[in-house]
């Protein structure tokens, strides 16, 4: 598969998705978000390049670093391809260099395209163990904990409230207010949803989308972060299909800033516990 090929077969999976969406089926876009909990460190496009070619996939690396984790792709493995950017570099002139001074040439990377790579999945490999990653069933254990702290860490203030009118959590821009005693599950759930909207919807983006667009990818958003960290995260298809809006472009922009988001959460989720480690050892 070469580069061309590849972007085709990202744009089929998107115009699939739509139709499904349009349709009022929305276990495409449950798989697809599914997909972003488990590559959040892929792009939009790459999870879905993955979805398309090997739906059973879990975990993905290139050859090099399968054989770096002392594990093997299995001969006769039909490697997926995904596209990767090709960097380049120019050089560039030090312009901040005086008159008595030779200019330094300074090489300045950029992306002058991309290129399709292959990765494989675990399950096409053999050799060691791969270390056990701690997992959650129904109880985000620490986590809540966590994700308040990323919360703070970002300037918004956080409070818990006996009443909020019938919500579980509201977001006022710097502001989230989360309803008190809830199962820590669900607080775990309203508070990815809230800090979604602090981060989505709180600049002239606002203006530019319509209430239940917001509250579909701030769900969304709360749907991948929560099976990122094993929370059997469900919630009804009439609330995915508020994402098509019959237009593609804008169904693809709203899909690729929900996996943004999601990667940002979850990442900075992976960040507070490898700093808890450090601070132990």
């Amino acid at each position: 598969m070469n580069r061309d090929e590849a972007l085709k077969k990202s744009d089929a999976a998107l115009k699939e998705l739509a139709e499904a969406l349009q349709n009022g089926r929305s276990d495409e876009l449950v798989k697809y978000l599914d997909f972003c909990s488990r590559f959040h460190k892929y792009s939009f496009g790459n999870c879905m390049l993955i979805a398309l070619q090997f739906p059973n996939a879990t975990m993905v690396a290139g050859f090099n670093r399968w054989k770096e984790l002392n594990r093997f792709v299995k001969k006769g493995e039909k490697g997926i391809g995904i596209l990767a950017p090709l960097m380049v570099r120019s050089k560039k002139k030090d312009q901040a260099a005086s008159q008595d001074e030779e200019p330094d040439d300074r090489e300045a990377p950029y992306i002058k395209g991309f290129k399709v790579v292959c990765v494989f999945d675990v399950s096409q490999t053999d050799g060691a163990e791969l270390p056990t990653l701690s997992s959650v069933e129904g109880d985000p254990g620490d986590k809540v904990e966590r994700l308040e702290a990323i919360i703070r860490g970002k300037g918004i203030e956080l409070n818990y409230a006996t009443d909020l009118g019938g919500a579980f959590g509201l977001s006022h821009g710097n502001r989230i207010s989360i309803l008190a005693e809830l199962p820590k599950a669900q607080t775990f759930s309203v508070l990815a949803h809230e800090l979604a909207h602090e981060l989505l919807h709180r600049g002239d983006r606002r203006s530019e989308t319509t209430k239940a667009m917001r509250e579909t990818e701030a769900e969304a958003v709360a749907f991948v972060v929560c099976r990122s960290v094993g929370l059997p995260a469900t919630k009804s298809s009439s609330d995915y299909i508020q994402l098509w809006n019959g237009d593609l472009p804008l169904l693809a922009q709203s899909l690729e800033l929900i996996r943004d988001i999601s990667a940002k959460i979850i990442t900075e989720l992976e960040s507070v516990v490898s700093e808890e480690v450090a601070h132990v050892a």
